[in-house]
């Protein structure tokens, strides 16, 4: 089981940089219009790869917050919950904005999109630092309490 969580953990260290680095560089080669301002085939892609993160983070997370027992220090308790609750903050943002794109057709419209697009930014700038987190985390103990 150590050398899955390993494998996951390089995923989603790559799945990190991914959206890490494009969040970057995506103004350098590609602007949105007000008229279509999520057509960026690139991120067609991007986000299949975050979802398949955060629920790979939802779960290792969450088994790792339960390790958490009375002998583990407050820093491991501390960091199994934010990475838990992090990754839940994480989902909501980005399941919310992907379910609106996907259904954009619909009349369905809570917000305005530049709504919708700061929500991008932060999930952007979120998930590479839980993604990394964990990631490091698995490769280092292989998922084991510390």
């Amino acid at each position: 089981m150590d050398g899955i969580k390993k494998v996951i953990g390089v995923i989603l260290i790559i799945i990190a940089a991914i959206v890490a680095i494009h969040t970057v560089i995506e103004p350098l080669y590609y602007t949105s219009t007000e008229e279509d301002p999520h057509n960026n085939s690139v991120w067609l892609y991007i986000n299949i790869l975050s979802a398949i993160s955060i629920v790979l983070g939802l779960i290792l997370s969450y088994m790792r917050m339960n390790q958490v027992g009375e002998a583990s220090s407050v820093q491991e308790f501390i960091a199994a919950n934010t990475l838990f609750y992090g990754f839940i903050i994480a989902g909501i943002f980005f399941f919310w904005n992907w379910f609106g794109i996907i259904n954009a057709g619909q009349d369905y419209t809570p917000t305005q999109s530049d709504t919708g697009s700061m929500v991008w930014i932060i999930f952007d700038a979120i998930l590479p630092c839980l993604n990394g987190a964990l990631g490091a985390h698995l490769l280092r103990s292989g998922g084991a309490s510390d």
